[in-house]
């Protein structure tokens, strides 16, 4: 999706035959929001990091409890930054 201000949400999540260690569950996902070059809020599981959000600089650890949570906690932060829902 892309908003009429140039910002860019994508979400991509892939089910997977094994967990992405250290992560215990079966995605593997990176769901993005931000422009072309800027990260704004990023939510991504990879090897060795595990479950973990990025809010601009700061890359903090998530506790991912379900997809539907996920997305929940996704969009809240875009709307959050946006000021408006989506």
């Amino acid at each position: 999706m892309v908003f009429p201000d140039g910002a860019i949400l994508e979400i991509r999540i892939w089910s997977v035959p094994t967990p992405v260690p250290p992560s215990a569950h079966g995605f593997k996902y990176a769901l993005f929001y931000g422009h072309p070059g800027h990260r704004l809020i990023c939510y991504d599981n990879e090897r060795g990091k595990g479950d973990h959000r990025h809010h601009g600089a700061l890359e903090l650890p998530y506790r991912f409890t379900s997809i539907e949570q996920l997305l929940a906690d996704f969009r809240a932060d875009v709307e959050k930054l946006r000021g408006e829902a989506i």
